[in-house]
């Protein structure tokens, strides 16, 4: 898209008027691509007025309704991919296969909870609490404004996938994306739009996230974060003191395990995958690789073969694997990172450089061995295209080693003994486990849960629980008899009758579970 095609979508941004803008820069080169308005604690505050007045009328539609806002949204995105992965490129430097993942990720998550929302939110019988003569039913309300706070990795997955189950849960969302990558957001909105989704049912504020996080927290009935485990910390602090319900997806220091018989040939490409998949800037990532000793030194010279494989550029076209990094600092601290591990005695199998004949934050793909515990690296996630290797001499030892973090979000096992594979995923400490895949295998799989443990976090996106979260459970329980007060006389008489009324029920629901 050009300058001014960009420009445009700032008509979409929620502000009071005139403000400030901020530049936003291509990774590829830094060059100015756009600006952005510089919101204000005032127009967020605005912004969830207006988006608290739309929440009746949008509350009010029929499920049905607001599905087919996201039907149409699916065949939409897909028909103009290759509009929206020039916005992805360009804010965020990743590869074009990189971005493509975000496209399907929005249409397979619409097309799931727009199948998914009229069963889940419908009102269901549960037991009464006399059989046959209480009604009980729970129904599920919208939760209220929705905020999301979404990171620039993943601009379009985490910014509008994760609104898509709140708003066909009947809430307003309010996004605000990371400063440096609103424009994505901003051209699903206006897609979004198009597709017939009410014009403050979602709405997108762009800044600071210290000048625009707190009023945000403070004023929406639900928020939805992902980012680092620091920042998710200090938002999980002032929703705390709201009594906000919120869901965090934080840090990882993902871990890959090659048991004895694995296929290593595959074991090596799935890796490579893993590691530098958006350049290694991915929550879900892998960044440490436990090997057994018997496979090691065959894994080591697949890894090392399929990543110099890997091909390093800019271009926005499917030709390149790797993009760059997105800007000086992160570039900045994958280096502090590898040449900390090197200075204390950790060998570099192959990468270790950044890359400016390529552009500003180019770093090559690589792989270290010989890592310590007193590297940096060995426990802090890096975020860029950076994995150690170290060999252990058994399953268990693996098993120890991988779930020796305060992480937990993803892992991945690698045997062609897929049983054997499962019992091990089962002994770690993630929120997502893939067999003989790294990451896309759980992530692709919309219909079950995903999230984190210890330090990555709290809460689940996809599945049925990232729909419900964005619900308030009320329970109607209508009586029909007066048999749960005692009487005012024969009460012994009256505990008997329940008590035997009780035994009887075990014994029923026993037979006929």
């Amino acid at each position: 898209m050009t300058f001014a095609q960009l420009e445009s979508l700032t008509d979409h941004v929620s502000s009071a008027g005139s403000r400030p803008h901020r530049q936003i820069r291509a990774p590829y080169d830094d060059s100015v691509v756009g600006t952005v308005p510089l919101c204000t604690p005032e127009d967020v505050r605005s912004t969830l007025d207006e988006a608290r007045a739309a929440s009746d009328e949008w509350a009010s539609w029929p499920v049905s309704d607001r599905a087919a806002v996201f039907r149409r949204f699916h065949d939409a995105i897909l028909d103009r991919r290759e509009s929206i992965l020039d916005v992805i490129q360009t804010e965020t430097g990743k590869s074009r296969p990189d971005a493509l993942e975000e496209v399907l990720d929005a249409a397979t998550t619409a097309r799931y909870y727009a199948n998914l929302a009229g069963r889940a939110l419908s009102p269901t019988r549960r037991s009464g609490a006399v059989p046959f003569v209480t009604k009980t039913v729970e129904r599920s309300h919208p939760v209220g404004v929705v905020g999301i706070i979404s990171p620039w990795n993943y601009p379009l997955s985490l910014s509008v996938s994760e609104s898509i189950p709140a708003l066909l849960a009947g809430n307003p969302v309010v996004i605000k994306p990371d400063e440096g990558t609103p424009f994505t957001a901003l051209w699903a909105l206006d897609l979004l739009r198009e597709c017939g989704l009410p014009e403050s049912v979602l709405q997108v504020v762009t800044g600071e996230g210290p000048t625009l996080g707190d009023p945000l927290i403070e004023g929406v009935d639900y928020v939805s974060f992902t980012g680092s485990t620091e920042v998710g910390r200090l938002v999980a602090e002032t929703a705390g003191r709201h009594l906000t319900d919120c869901s965090l997806e934080l840090g990882g220091k993902n871990p890959l395990l090659v048991l004895d018989d694995a296929d290593v040939a595959a074991a090596a490409r799935g890796a490579v995958r893993g590691c530098f998949a958006n350049t290694g800037q991915l929550c879900i990532s892998i960044e440490r690789i436990y090997v057994h000793e018997s496979v090691a030194d065959e894994f080591r010279e697949a890894l090392v073969r399929e990543t110099k494989a890997l091909t390093l550029d800019a271009g926005y076209d499917y030709d390149h694997d790797v993009g760059s990094l997105l800007d000086g600092e992160l570039l900045a601290k994958v280096e502090a990172h590898v040449e900390d591990a090197v200075e204390k005695g950790a060998t570099v199998l192959t990468g270790g450089r950044a890359r400016p004949d390529l552009g500003p934050y180019f770093y090559e793909p690589t792989v270290l061995t010989d890592v310590t515990s007193n590297m940096t690296l060995a426990d802090e996630e890096t975020f860029g295209p950076v994995v150690s290797v170290y060999e252990v001499e058994s399953v268990s030892e693996a098993i120890e080693r991988a779930n020796d973090s305060e992480y937990g979000l993803n892992a991945s096992v690698w045997t062609e003994n897929t049983e054997r594979g499962e019992q091990v995923a089962a002994r770690l400490a993630t929120g997502t486990v893939n067999v003989n895949e790294a990451y896309a295998a759980a992530w692709g799989s919309i219909d079950a849960p995903m999230g984190g443990m210890k330090n990555s976090g709290i809460g689940r996106r996809h599945g049925r629980q990232g729909l419900m979260k964005y619900t308030e459970s009320q329970t109607v329980a209508t009586q029909r008899f007066d048999l749960l007060s005692p009487p005012e006389r024969g009460r012994a008489l009256w505990a008997d009758g329940v008590t035997l009324g009780l035994r009887l029920w075990k014994r029923l629901t026993e037979l006929v579970p």
